[in-house]
This record gives structure tokens, C-alpha cells and sequence, in this order.
């Protein structure tokens, strides 16, 4: 099993490169096995992933997640591909469909079909991660390379990790990804849904079990009570997005806060491991940072001891 930990930009730094480079050397000082990148409207998450994991040999990269809308697959698989040959073929692609009631009005585009788009840009993407050329022509978009689009050291194969927690784009993801990347996603759902909805989906195309990265806010501290509080301001973005919704319900709670880890080393790594029984491969932990440099350090340190 591997930890990962996410990157955020943080308030009052210099250099945001320069800061993430730094973070990457102390993740890889931890033992922490990859560092992920989210996409909002600041930095360019396939860029500083590319840039972190050239600088730091020791981990691995990834974005946690690139929205597909409004990008095109050419200019994701090209950003890539670029992205995989600066680390020497340490970067995954995390893309998915991104929340439609913050995106339609963020870039002022009418949202395509959700679960048709998502088949047909992995039907578009995979072809050009992979160096084939080969024009797509689909109901919510078309693809027609007109030069070509290989990139030399892009190697080995690109995964795409898909976001998704639904049915249907959970059937999607084991169809034509390499697994998904979840977030806010509890034990109980990654058992009882995700988990077996990817797994039958990847088997009955005869692809191999996929990877099944869990998001999951941690933090190791020794004050539970403002680490939750803090919590509290900052998840509740997450409870007013629909598929949040859902996934925080699944679990029986009431709101993304309720599913932080938080307390001493024990504590958060016996949470921990309940993602992985519940057939999480992977663990992405999220939002250490908010809690400050020690916390940060102390929870990246569980990377030896699960």
C-alpha cells in the first residue's frame, strides 16, 4: 500500500514551484510515495506535477483531478505526455467530469451530456496518451490530430485515473481507465460501491484490476477539536456539490467535515487502514497542510508504518 499526499497552494509563499519542490524533498524524507495535484483556476496542476517530480526522483506525481471540461483531450494527452517524459515515467493522469454547477458558470460554455462525455473523451484520450494518431468523432466532441502527437521519453503508458464515484461513471472508468481517484468517499462506500462497481466493470473487458486511489482528509494532531473546526469552513464547499452529496450520505453522515481523520498517530493510521480493507489500493491524504508544518510533517510520517 502507498501514501500519498496532495499539494495546496499556501498562503504568503514566495514561489509556488520553488514551494512545491520543497514539500516533495520532505514528502520523499517521509517515505510518502506520491505527491498529487488538484486543477482550480491558479496553478496548472500537469505543469507543477512535471516540474516536482524532474526535481524530486524520489516520488511520484499525479493530478487529483484535471476537470475534462473545457479542456480538449489533445491538448491534456500533449500536456502529459510532456509531464511523463520530465519524470522519467512517474506521472498519472487523474481527469473527471468536474462539478457542472461550478464549471458552466465559471467558464461560461453550455456543460455536455455527463456520462457520454466522459466514454467518449477516454475514447479520444487513450488513443493519444498512447502515441495512436487516429481521428475520434463523437456526440460531445471530435479529435483529428493533423500533425503528430508522439513525444519523445513519454513512456511507459500513461494511467488515467477517472474521478468517479457514480454507477454509471464507475462502469465507464473500468471500461476504459486504469482506476479511479475518489474523494470524500468513506470505507463504507468504497466496499459497498466503488470498489465492486470499477472492479466488475474492468473485468468484463477483460482489463486488470484497477487502481483505487482514496482521497481521504488526515491529519495528525493533538488538537481534535479546532482541527475539526477548521475542517468544518473548509469541507463545506463540498456540501453543496451533488456527488458529494451522495458519497457523504453513503457513509451515514451529515457533512464532508464528518469524514476527517483526525488525532494521534494510531488513531489516523487505524482510519487509514480502514480504507484499504474496505479495497483501496492507495491512500491520497488531503488537507494536512491546513494545520501547519508539524501536523503536516507528523501525518506524512505514516507513510513507514502502513
Amino acid at each position: 500500500m502507498f501514501l500519498g499526499g496532495t499539494f495546496a497552494q499556501e498562503p504568503g509563499i514566495g514561489n509556488i514551484v520553488d514551494r512545491a519542490v520543497e514539500l516533495a524533498h520532505e514528502a520523499a524524507d517521509a517515505g510518502v510515495h506520491t505527491l498529487w495535484f488538484g486543477q482550480g483556476v491558479d496553478f496548472d496542476a500537469i505543469q507543477l506535477a512535471a516540474h516536482v517530480g524532474r526535481a524530486e526522483p524520489r516520488v511520484h506525481v499525479g493530478t487529483s483531478t484535471v476537470p475534462m471540461y473545457p479542456r480538449h483531450p489533445l491538448l491534456v494527452a500533449a500536456a502529459a505526455k510532456t509531464a511523463q517524459a520530465a519524470t522519467a515515467g512517474r506521472f498519472r493522469l487523474g481527469v473527471g467530469l468536474g462539478a457542472r454547477n461550478l464549471l458552466e458558470p465559471e467558464f461560461g460554455l453550455p456543460y455536455p451530456p455527463q456520462i457520454r462525455h466522459l466514454r467518449e473523451y477516454f475514447a479520444a484520450l487513450r488513443p493519444l496518451l498512447d502515441g495512436d494518431d487516429s481521428a475520434f468523432e463523437g456526440e460531445t466532441l471530435v479529435s483529428r490530430p493533423v500533425t503528430p502527437t508522439a513525444v519523445a521519453g513519454a513512456a511507459p503508458a500513461i494511467p488515467i485515473l477517472a474521478a468517479a464515484m457514480g454507477p454509471r461513471a464507475l462502469a465507464v472508468a473500468g471500461e476504459l481507465a486504469d482506476g479511479t481517484a475518489t474523494y470524500l468517499a468513506g470505507p463504507r462506500t468504497l466496499a459497498e460501491r466503488i470498489v465492486p462497481g470499477i472492479t466488475e466493470a474492468a473485468a468484463a473487458v477483460g482489463r486488470p484490476a484497477p487502481q483505487i486511489v482514496a482521497g481521504v482528509p488526515a491529519v495528525v494532531t493533538d488538537d481534535v477539536a479546532a482541527a475539526r473546526a477548521h475542517a468544518a469552513d473548509v469541507l463545506g464547499f463540498y456540501d453543496n456539490i451533488p456527488s458529494y452529496q451522495k458519497v457523504v450520505a453513503t457513509e451515514g453522515l451529515s457533512s464532508a467535515a464528518d469524514l476527517l481523520l483526525a488525532g494521534g498517530e494510531d488513531t489516523v493510521a487505524a482510519g487509514l487502514r480502514r480504507y484499504i480493507d474496505a479495497g483501496a489500493t492507495e491512500i491520497m491524504i488531503s488537507h494536512a497542510e491546513l494545520f501547519g508544518e508539524q501536523a503536516r510533517a507528523r501525518t506524512w510520517a505514516l507513510a513507514r508504518r502502513l
